[in-house]
């Protein structure tokens, strides 16, 4: 492990701004659902969470942990299989319908006081699942997490966003609070997102105030997807942040 400060020795600054002018609306992103376009989803769960799942956790049981723009990732049913209280938020209703079937999980759905949307909620109560923007959401709705899995999130929140973004994360953490962060390194001139580029200046600026940030591992990605893209590198970096 290493600190953030470093991580990376390059001006990023520059490479930063060809995407911050790019939006995705929240109807592509229900379209990509609703044609199964979703290249993004891991079958098999994320092999960095299971690395990392110790620290994730550190040594606490019982915990309540959430997953900002959950799709339907399986780590959902690992955590609540190990006894923590899990809670997913996103926009999509086929995903998170499609996260109980697949599953095996039967569930029922009420309304979220306050906002729009609703909630689907395992009969065994441990999974909350809540359908709506994720800007809607609010520790006001569900009180505060001691674990955050950040993977798929961060990327995919449009730029102009990702301020606001970071605030609701931040104010979602308790004190004892590990948020662990995936993100992506790539030549942005080729790829226009998402998932967004995010690099190691952008998540300091948008987390280094209120957060220790420890780099856990960079790892080569290049996988089938991203040469689809046109990319000859892609990178995912796991981060773990902490409140100071």
């Amino acid at each position: 492990m290493e600190s953030s400060s470093d991580t990376f020795g390059k001006d990023d600054s520059a490479d930063a701004k060809l995407q911050e002018s790019r939006v995705v609306t929240e109807e592509e992103w229900l379209q990509k659902w609703e044609t199964n376009n979703i290249g993004f989803h891991n079958e098999q769960g994320h092999p960095l969470l299971k690395k990392y799942m110790d620290i994730f956790l550190d040594g606490r049981s019982g915990l309540k942990i959430c997953f900002p723009l959950c799709g339907k990732t399986i780590e959902m049913k690992w955590l609540a299989d190990m006894g923590h209280q899990v809670v997913g938020v996103e926009i999509s209703e086929s995903a998170l319908k499609d996260f109980f079937t697949e599953q095996k999980l039967s569930f029922s759905e009420e309304a979220i006081p306050g906002i729009p949307g609703k909630l689907l909620k395992s009969t065994t109560g441990n999974i909350s699942l809540y359908c709506c923007s994720i800007f809607d959401f609010s520790s006001a709705i569900t009180g505060k997490f001691d674990a955050i899995w950040d993977r798929g999130s961060l990327v995919a929140v449009n730029p102009c966003d990702r301020k606001r973004y970071s605030q609701l994360i931040l104010s979602l953490m308790d004190s004892r609070c590990h948020c662990l962060l995936a993100t992506c390194l790539y030549d942005p001139s080729k790829h226009k997102g998402p998932p967004f580029y995010v690099p190691d200046s952008e998540v300091k600026h948008l987390f280094g105030k209120s957060c220790d940030i420890t780099c856990l591992e960079k790892v080569d990605g290049l996988a089938e997807r991203p040469k689809k893209w046109g990319l000859d590198y892609f990178w995912e970096v796991l981060y773990l942040l902490v409140l100071k």
